[in-house]
């Protein structure tokens, strides 16, 4: 019964994820960065930015795999971290059996 409820867990989370993908159409995902921009500028057209990279990817394509690595490597930690602690509550629980 668990094992059913994690599947439909995950294919709850996944549809989620894929439904409004697929009813949105014509739409253009863009960044978080680039509708910043765009609203500063429409609020404060002469603003000038106080600080500039330190260093400017080649091209989008490099700064999506940035972006791609990143979201790896967070996810990695998340998962990690829970992995961790479940292993921990499940060497507690054998604990409390054993001790039993």
């Amino acid at each position: 019964m668990k094992k059913w409820t994690n599947w439909l867990l995950v294919t709850g989370v996944v549809l989620l994820a894929v439904i409004p993908l697929l009813l949105v159409k014509n739409s253009n995902f863009g960044g978080s960065d680039g509708a910043a921009e765009e609203a500063i500028s429409e609020v404060a057209p002469n603003y000038k930015p106080w600080f500039a990279p330190l260093a400017e990817p080649p091209g989008s394509e490099t700064e999506s795999l940035l972006f791609a690595v990143q979201a790896a490597l967070g996810a990695g930690v998340v998962g990690y971290g829970i992995g961790f602690y479940r292993g921990r509550s499940e060497q507690r629980k054998k604990g409390e059996r054993d001790a039993a």
